[in-house]
């Protein structure tokens, strides 16, 4: 009798903490991903060949169209901790419409894109849709993207670290610690600039400072 009081006992125990852990898996968001507190944006441009390239192609992205006319291409404006980040924040801001997030096609390529942005950082920014691409907009104003990548006419290669150089030669007030270039697949990915709040530069955190130090990266031209 005893046996069975203390195996019903464990049994409850074990189930207890199934419990927890299913409400721990299906909660929306962490504990510390509450919107409006982080501690800096990371900007994020994507140069839209490469990612045509690799990913935009086989989706038959209306990014991708010859006709188009898309360099750097906003990915993001991304909170940021001074580790990790925040994302999916609960918020009680009113979700862009379909003309908010067409409206920002012009710099972030498509819709879509604009609308996953919302949905994953925006959110957690603290600031309603609207404000969210107003600033979005006004911090991708703030760089000076690199002519020179616009007058390639031929796929090339070359050092990540002349993609970076490039941003800090037309950006004068750009350091160094403030701008990373990432690589996916052998391309040039993004340029990501860290920015405070009110869109001044300042230094990346550890974990975003991680340069790509391909020496033969693959950058295609315009489309």
């Amino acid at each position: 009798m005893v046996y069975i009081v203390a195996a019903e006992a464990i049994g409850k125990i074990k189930m207890r903490l199934v419990l927890a852990m299913l409400c721990v898996l299906a909660s929306p968001t962490r504990a510390q991903d509450r919107a409006g507190e982080f501690d800096y944006y990371v900007l994020s441009l994507s140069w839209s060949a490469n990612w045509c390239a690799l990913e935009g192609d086989a989706r038959n992205s209306p990014q991708c169209d010859a006709a188009e006319d898309f360099g750097w291409i906003l990915h993001g404006l991304w909170p940021q901790y001074d580790e990790g980040y925040p994302e999916y924040c609960n918020t009680s801001a009113r979700a862009p419409s379909r003309a908010d997030t067409a409206e920002m096609v012009d710099i972030m390529g498509t819709s879509g894109l604009a609308w996953h942005q919302w949905r994953k950082h925006g959110v957690c920014t603290g600031l309603t849709s609207d404000d969210y691409y107003d600033l979005s907009r006004r911090a991708y104003a703030r760089i000076t993207r690199p002519d020179v990548f616009r007058q390639l006419k031929n796929d090339i290669t070359l050092p990540a670290a002349v993609v970076e150089e490039a941003f800090l030669q037309d950006n004068p007030e750009l350091m160094a610690d403030q701008i990373t270039i990432t690589c996916k697949s052998g391309y040039i990915q993004e340029a990501r600039i860290c920015m405070t709040r009110d869109l001044q530069f300042r230094s990346c955190g550890q974990d975003v400072i991680r340069d790509c130090t391909l020496t033969d990266a693959r950058f295609s031209p315009m489309r």
